[in-house]
C-alpha cells in the first residue's frame, strides 16, 4: 500500500517509516473502503431505479463528491470520512425508496404469489440477475412462441408483481442462489440471461448458451448491448427441449405494503402477546463455511415469532416448513436484496404504531454479508440510528479493528456466531 502521508510503499497494518503518524493511514484507507464498495451497492441500486425513469439529481451529486473524497490526498480526517459514510447511507435510502416506486409503477401492486418451481416441458430461457425491465422485455421478446422464461436466483421476487406474473410465457422459477449456478446452469438446456452481478465465468459445457445484458459479460458469453433479444429467443427454440419437472410450489411476494395491510392485527397481537419477536434475516449469500448459522438460527426460532426475509440469503432458509402464525406463514419472502427498504419501512410503520424508536422493537437484524450493495444497506440502516445488527458469518476484511471498535461502541455492531447476536425470544 501507499501511504500518502510520506509517499512511501508500506505493507501490513500500518506505515513503518512514521508509525506515530503515517500507522493511522490504515484507518483512514479502511473508512474510504467502506465508502467505495457502499458507493458501487448504491449505485447499482441508483442504475435499477433510472432504467425505471427514478433519479435524483441531489444522489447524483452526492455519488460524485463521495468518489472525489476518496482520492489521493484529499481527505485524512476520521470523523469526516465518517459522517460521509452515514450520508451515504441517506442518500442511498433515498436511492431505495426509488426504485422500489420504479417497480410498483412499472409492474403493479406487489400480491402474495404461489409460484410452481421446475420446469414445463418445451423450449424455455432461463433470467438471472435482478432487473425486472430485463424481464419485462425478454417477455415480449417470446410473445407468440412457445419458449417460456423462468426465473432463477434473485429474480424469484418478480413473479410478485401482477404485470410480469400474468404474463402467459412466465413459466416459473428454476434454481437457487448464486453459488449453485454453474451445476444448475449445466443442467437447464436451454440458454440463460444474466442481467447484473452475481453471474459466475461459465463452464466450457454451457458458456455458449450464456447472454447477458448491457456492462454484464463474462468470457464465452454473448453480450446483448442494443437490447434485441431475437438471438436468445432464436438460441433456445433450437436447444434440446427442458423436460416436465415440476419440483415444488412456494409463496412469494410480502412486499412492505402487503404486511403493512396487517399492521393493525400485527401491533395488536404484539400487545396481546401472541407475537414474541420478529426476525430479518437475508441478505447476500456465499459459499464459505459458516454460513449454515443462519439456517440453524432461522430453524430456532420460536414459533410466536415471523421471519422477514429478502435477497438470495432466502435460499438458506426456505428449504424449512415454519407453520403459520395468524394466518400467515411465519416466513415472509419480502423480496430481492434490491427490495431492503421493505424491511426498514416495515420497521419504522411499526415504531411509530408502537410509538417506540425502531430499537426499542421486538426485532432481531440477521444480516448475511457478501457484497456491495450489503455495505450500501448496512450503511443506511446505520444512519438511521439501528442498532443491535448482527452481520456475518465473518466480519468485512477491509474493516480495522479501530474501525469495528467504533462500529461497536457506537451502533453495538455484532458478528454472527461470536455468542452476541440477538436472542430468539423476546427479551
Amino acid at each position: 500500500m501507499f501511504c500518502n502521508q510520506c509517499e512511501q510503499t508500506y505493507h501490513g497494518t500500518g506505515c513503518v517509516n512514521n508509525p506515530g503518524v503515517c500507522g493511522k493511514n490504515e484507518d483512514v484507507q479502511s473508512l474510504q473502503e467502506l465508502i467505495l464498495f457502499g458507493l458501487k451497492g448504491m449505485a447499482a441500486y441508483a442504475n435499477h431505479a433510472r432504467r425505471l425513469n427514478q433519479s435524483d439529481q441531489g444522489v447524483s451529486a452526492f455519488i460524485e463528491e463521495a468518489l472525489f473524497s476518496t482520492m489521493t490526498n484529499v481527505n485524512f480526517d476520521l470523523p469526516t470520512l465518517i459522517e460521509i459514510a452515514l450520508e451515504l447511507g441517506r442518500q442511498n435510502f433515498k436511492v431505495m425508496e426509488m426504485l422500489d416506486a420504479g417497480h410498483v409503477a412499472a409492474f403493479g401492486n406487489p400480491r402474495p404469489t404461489e409460484v410452481h418451481e421446475g420446469t414445463q416441458a418445451g423450449p424455455g430461457i432461463l433470467i438471472t440477475g435482478h432487473d425486472l425491465v430485463d424481464l419485462r422485455d425478454l417477455l415480449t421478446a417470446v410473445e407468440g412462441t412457445p419458449v417460456k422464461v423462468y426465473t432463477h436466483g434473485e429474480m424469484l421476487p418478480a413473479h410478485m408483481y401482477p404485470k410480469l406474473a400474468e404474463h402467459p410465457n412466465l413459466g416459473g422459477h428454476y434454481g437457487g442462489a448464486w453459488q449453485d449456478q454453474r451445476k444448475e446452469f449445466e443442467a437447464f438446456s436451454g440458454p440463460i440471461l444474466a442481467t447484473t452481478n452475481c453471474i459466475l465465468i461459465p463452464r466450457p459445457g454451457y458458456a455458449d448458451r450464456v447472454f447477458t445484458t448491457r456492462f454484464t459479460a463474462v468470457p464465452g458469453g454473448t453480450r446483448i448491448s442494443d437490447g434485441n433479444f431475437q438471438p436468445i429467443v432464436q438460441k433456445a427454440l433450437a436447444c434440446p427441449p427442458l423436460p416436465e419437472k415440476i419440483e415444488r410450489t412456494s409463496t412469494v411476494g410480502f412486499h412492505h405494503s402487503v404486511i403493512l395491510e396487517h399492521a393493525a392485527t400485527i401491533v395488536n397481537a404484539v400487545k396481546e402477546g401472541k407475537i414474541s419477536r420478529f426476525f430479518v434475516i437475508g441478505g447476500c449469500d456465499g459459499a464459505e463455511k459458516g454460513r449454515n448459522f443462519f439456517s440453524d438460527y432461522a430453524k430456532a426460532t420460536p414459533a410466536d415469532s415471523f421471519i422477514l426475509t429478502l435477497g438470495c440469503g432466502k435460499y438458506r432458509i426456505r428449504e424449512h416448513d415454519y407453520g403459520t402464525l395468524l394466518g400467515l406463514p411465519r416466513l415472509l419472502d419480502m423480496g430481492q436484496c434490491n427490495d431492503s427498504y421493505g424491511a426498514i419501512t416495515v420497521a419504522v410503520a411499526l415504531a411509530k404504531a408502537f410509538e417506540c424508536g425502531v430499537n426499542d422493537l421486538p426485532l432481531t437484524l440477521m444480516i448475511s454479508w457478501f457484497e456491495q450493495k450489503a455495505v450500501a444497506v448496512l450503511l443506511t440502516l446505520l444512519a438511521l440510528g439501528v442498532k443491535g445488527i448482527s452481520i456475518g458469518p465473518n466480519p468485512p476484511a477491509f474493516i480495522t479493528p479501530n474501525v469495528f471498535k467504533f462500529l461497536q461502541e457506537n451502533y453495538d455492531l455484532r458478528i454472527v456466531g461470536s455468542g452476541t447476536e440477538g436472542a430468539c425470544s423476546m427479551e
